[in-house]
């Protein structure tokens, strides 16, 4: 046999050629069959198909519904979520450990914990974004406000902008930051009350942010502030709809300019109540806006101004 001769005969392992018992039913012509389907090389017919899906298995297989995928990527953490967790006292299907298991984990859980940053950089990151999961929290803010914190926190620290601040800083100032990028009804007051630093050096770290990274901020409206005070106090809906036309009125025009705008909120909401015939005190109303009761009749003056002026 000449050489040529072994290289012009070739042979697919992936097809495989059937017995002439088995040929095609419709012109018994020759019979392939390679992983997915036997067919006829005559006329074509699907003898057989026996598709095999060699992608992710997405079904369950036991009561607790476990997937066969992870958690999806987060921006609320350092490793996007990526990191692997070792369990204590249980394993994958619910059993208790023995003492010597658990001691094998304890290890290998302190070994990952050693290895889980590889720079002092991460490991200020995962502190940061901490922080800032703590305090979205603690005020209730939705994991959309709370992963953009999180990704303006990572901005901060590639801008190099945490050199000579303090890391709870600059994580407060994000979540702040976000909020108001966002139009969230959130003064700096009440970010500060969930932070571990003082308002000073949070108010610095945010005019740090807005000035280096361009925040798309917008200013406040008063308007904002109507639903939630409006919740506080327990109002109905009649004066709540009233305050916020009377907010919006005075927005078309300079009376909200140089103000607090929750105080202006809150005065919308007392000259409303009155309008209606329910006589909220200034002093409830001031103390949910966080504000004196002289800011109240002070605005509520220009708001009798702009009511006589038919604005």
């Amino acid at each position: 046999m000449a050489m040529r001769d072994i290289y012009e005969t070739s042979f697919d392992e992936d097809v495989q050629t059937e017995s002439n018992a088995n040929q095609c039913p419709e012109c018994s012509g020759r019979v392939t069959t390679n992983s997915v389907e036997t067919i006829c090389e005559d006329c074509g017919l699907v003898i057989d198909e026996q598709r095999i899906d060699r992608g992710p298995e997405w079904r369950t297989h036991d009561q607790d519904r476990r997937k066969r995928t992870g958690a999806p990527l987060t921006a609320a953490r350092h490793d996007r979520g990526l990191s692997t967790e070792i369990g204590r006292r249980k394993d994958a299907n619910g059993n208790e450990l023995s003492g010597r298991k658990r001691q094998q984990l304890a290890r290998m859980r302190r070994e990952q914990t050693r290895g889980r940053f590889q720079s002092k950089a991460e490991r200020n990151l995962a502190h940061g974004l901490g922080e800032v999961r703590r305090i979205a929290s603690v005020l209730e803010l939705s994991d959309s406000i709370r992963d953009q914190a999180c990704q303006l926190f990572r901005s901060a620290q590639n801008e190099d902008l945490l050199r000579g601040r303090s890391i709870e800083a600059i994580a407060t100032a994000s979540v702040y930051g976000a909020c108001r990028c966002s139009g969230l009804s959130r003064t700096l007051d009440d970010i500060v009350d969930a932070a571990r630093v003082e308002q000073s050096r949070v108010k610095s770290a945010y005019k740090t942010l807005n000035t280096d990274l361009g925040l798309p901020t917008q200013p406040v409206r008063p308007s904002e502030f109507v639903p939630r005070l409006a919740s506080e106090l327990d109002v109905p809906d009649s004066i709540r709809h009233r305050a916020r036309r009377l907010a919006e009125q005075a927005e078309s025009t300079s009376a909200t300019t140089g103000v607090r705008p929750p105080g202006f909120a809150a005065a919308c909401l007392y000259k409303a109540g009155r309008e209606e015939g329910r006589w909220l005190t200034q002093s409830e109303v001031a103390e949910a806006a966080n504000v004196t009761p002289p800011t109240i009749r002070s605005h509520q003056d220009a708001l009798g101004e702009l009511v006589l002026c038919g604005v």
